[in-house]
């Protein structure tokens, strides 16, 4: 897909996001929502599979969101797959969240962990990200389990590792 065509979806699921006026829920719903079809072969599997019908595999993903997220994210991811695009759904997700964080004049952090954090810890590391960059920023937190220990965060082009791999690799080198 062109990146014309995803940043078309992208502004259009903004519009959509925003005049609904839920921006920030629709982004991390959106985030969640992508992590899930990441981590998971079977999901990206069926509901990529053209020769099942738009309509069932519309209705795996409002089962499976369905009640866990909005009305609009529903209907967003529902859209995208119908459309046949679901293999773009991740481009389309990244290209939504930059915009949305532009709109609010913060920067998108994607921050990866080997475990799922508690809130407390998703608002520290928040925190010390906003104070790092020296902007507002959009965090988006993702599971992965390639992350020995620690924290690997994004904030546009810099990234700042901070995880038990990159402290092993540090002490080698110096050895």
């Amino acid at each position: 897909m062109s990146q014309a065509r995803i940043e078309g979806y992208a502004r259009a699921l903004f519009e959509i996001a925003r005049a609904e006026e839920s921006l920030e829920q629709v982004a991390a719903e959106l985030s969640q929502a992508k992590n899930a079809f990441e981590s998971s072969d079977a999901l990206r599997t069926a509901l990529g599979d053209s020769f099942i019908p738009a309509q069932k595999r519309q209705a795996i993903v409002e089962d499976l969101l369905g009640g866990k997220a909005s009305v609009a994210t529903t209907q967003i991811v529902s859209m995208i797959v119908g459309a046949g695009r679901v293999s773009e759904l991740s481009a389309i997700v990244d290209a939504f969240a930059k915009r949305a964080a532009h709109s609010g004049n913060k920067e998108v952090a994607v921050v990866r962990t080997a475990v799922s954090l508690s809130d407390d810890q998703k608002a520290r590391i928040a925190s010390a990200l906003t104070k790092k960059a020296g902007t507002q920023i959009a965090p988006q937190f993702v599971v992965d389990t390639s992350v020995v220990g620690g924290v690997v965060a994004t904030v546009g082009d810099d990234v700042i590792d901070v995880s038990v791999r990159k402290s092993i690799e540090d002490l080698k080198s110096r050895i």
